[in-house]
């Protein structure tokens, strides 16, 4: 008798369980213990701007600086908090979606609170801002380490002694360095002599020299936010260069230009535009001389390079570390032929 008497119990709780409603309400999420829409007066059909009326005219109304006595206002401070709380939680439509999830889900607990506290902490920054404060950011360090390559390449002219003479020569034909008064209240010490004229040599260096192989003078357009904004004029050179290219060399079937034949040529050599450019223009000749913009012609020469540089590499160790440098793009600086 007792064990059914048990058993009897044992169903009836859990037919309790079974059929007792869950209380979606949890206390310390969103409005407690009501259901927002009851503190607007609104239905879960309403759309933002309804809900921000509502919340305008209980705001109003129920204001505690409207309020005359203090227990109204206590009173009055405690309806703001939760309408405002109500307001919060509805307008946001990520908040939204998560609040009517509880009420539809009133068992997932956990996750209630996950969502709930998580949409809280996290900061409501528009990810719009972010990939632009990204790009604005490698930007700036881009742009800033070119300045730096760039005076280092610069510092690095200036101590050599065939750009110090070209320098100077350059200086004294635009009148920039003159005879200085030596005697008088002109006169000027050793230093400051040799500051004026390393000032006037580097100035000379930064406007006369040709500096390549990525030590050039920063350009904001090679920077990630220049290219992004020059985008569509890049797509419109590579679509106006292709569609050239087809009408000329495969439609018409003109003979290259110089220009073709170079281009060809890098091609073949997997070669960026910087590093081509800064090959001297004597060996560019002697490509266009053995004709090495003809894919045949260019595979027989590229064996019989590749056969001398293996030879040289197996004889010289130097040759070996020197190839592996040039390997990483060839650097050339030169001053710009006047």
């Amino acid at each position: 008798l007792l064990m059914n008497l048990r058993k009897k119990q044992l169903k009836i709780f859990i037919l309790f369980i079974l059929i007792h409603p869950i209380n979606a309400l949890l206390p310390g999420l969103y409005c407690g213990e009501r259901i927002c829409y009851d503190v607007l007066n609104l239905t879960r059909n309403a759309t933002k701007s309804e809900i921000s009326k509502a919340y305008r005219k209980l705001a109003g109304k129920l204001h505690p600086d409207r309020q005359r006595t203090a227990e109204a206002k206590a009173k009055a401070e405690e309806q703001f908090r939760e309408v405002a709380v109500a307001y919060e939680t509805l307008k946001d439509e990520e908040s939204k979606k998560n609040y009517d999830y509880m009420l539809d889900n009133p068992e997932e607990v956990y996750r209630h609170y996950w969502y709930y506290y998580r949409h809280r902490v996290t900061p409501k920054v528009d990810v719009r801002i972010v990939i632009l404060g990204i790009i604005l950011l490698i930007s700036i360090i881009q742009y800033v380490s070119s300045w730096h390559k760039y005076e280092d390449a610069v510092k690095y002219m200036s101590t050599q002694a065939k750009y110090r003479l070209r320098a100077k020569e350059i200086a004294k034909e635009r009148g920039f360095l003159s005879d200085i008064p030596k005697t008088g209240k002109k006169r000027k010490d050793k230093e400051e002599l040799r500051q004026e004229e390393e000032a006037i040599i580097i100035a000379v260096i930064r406007e006369f020299a040709d500096i390549r192989g990525g030590y050039e003078k920063p350009n904001l357009s090679a920077t990630l936010a220049g290219s992004i904004i020059l985008l569509p004029v890049y797509i419109y050179r590579w679509l106006r260069f292709h569609i050239r290219w087809f009408w000329k060399f495969t439609i018409q079937k003109q003979e290259y230009g110089t220009e073709e034949k170079l281009h060809l040529i890098r091609k073949y050599m997997n070669m960026s535009q910087a590093q081509f450019d800064c090959i001297n223009d004597n060996e560019k000749n002697d490509y266009l001389y053995k004709e090495l913009w003809i894919k045949e012609k260019f595979s027989v020469w590229k064996q019989k390079k590749d056969a001398e540089e293996k030879q040289k590499m197996a004889e010289s160790g130097q040759y070996k570390r020197m190839r592996r440098y040039l390997k990483k793009g060839v650097n050339q600086i030169t001053f710009l032929d006047e």
